[in-house]
């Protein structure tokens, strides 16, 4: 793999005296999306929340387009990457406009560039001019979840980091939620690492999967790869929903 955006070596992490990830070793392709899969408890946003500089390592090593996630100056190292969450987490006092600008704001951009950007975005997201003035709940589930996609994309990240932000919403709604992720991605090829538990989803929508069970991978590989010679009964498990 040529320059990947996260290379982790060893990784562990524990909270008291148990560990939640054991033993990661594992690289990610830039500018593309990878998956990581598994059910809950497996440590998937652990993973994402150490890539991010919430947590740092207990043993092993992390990096980040070369660089090691810092312990200090971390609101610098995190303007570089965007982050989504299930259910959006939109502030609810705050409209469209000023959740997707605020940190373009706190970043000293110009007014100009934020209403550029801003418009870019809810274009690239299918969401009319309309809504910029509405509050969180004024908007259906996807609209909301398609709002805090703009917000992770507002400073133009390097990196995105999605911790299972379609699962909240209704099938159908997913749907469209994936075709206007596909064309974002067909615009801005930002390197993108997805959390999920759905097999069909990460199959749709990355490249890459790793696979993760009780704190340890798997098996990781090109998404094609793992499907057709999956190596161990728990990815024929996860695989079987594909059938």
């Amino acid at each position: 793999m040529i320059d990947p955006c996260v290379a982790l070596r060893g990784v562990g992490k524990r909270f008291a005296e148990q560990w939640v990830l054991r033993d990661l070793s594992f690289s990610c392709p830039a500018g593309e999306t990878t998956a990581i899969v598994g059910e809950s408890g497996s440590g998937k946003s652990t993973l994402l929340q150490l890539i991010n500089a919430v947590y740092l390592p207990d043993a092993g090593s992390i990096e980040v387009f070369g660089q090691v996630p810092p312990a200090i100056d971390t609101p610098l190292y995190r303007r570089g990457i965007g982050y989504a969450v299930q259910g959006a987490g939109l502030f609810p006092h705050m409209t469209v406009r000023r959740n997707v600008t605020l940190l373009a704001k706190l970043d000293g951009w110009s007014e100009a560039d934020i209403a550029a950007r801003f418009g870019e975005l809810l274009g690239l997201m299918g969401l009319d001019e309309s809504l910029a003035n509405r509050y969180p709940n004024q908007l259906s589930g996807g609209q909301q979840q398609r709002v805090g996609l703009c917000r992770a994309l507002m400073l133009k990240p390097r990196m995105l980091l999605l911790d299972e932000p379609f699962s909240a919403v209704d099938p159908i709604t997913r749907l469209g939620l994936h075709k206007q992720f596909l064309n974002l991605r067909s615009v801005e090829a930002v390197s993108t690492l997805l959390v999920t538990h759905d097999m069909r989803e990460a199959r749709k929508l990355a490249v890459y999967l790793v696979i993760l069970k009780e704190g340890r991978v798997i098996q990781h590989g090109p998404t094609r790869e793992v499907i057709n010679a999956p190596d161990d009964e728990y990815v024929k498990g996860l695989l079987e929903s594909l059938e």
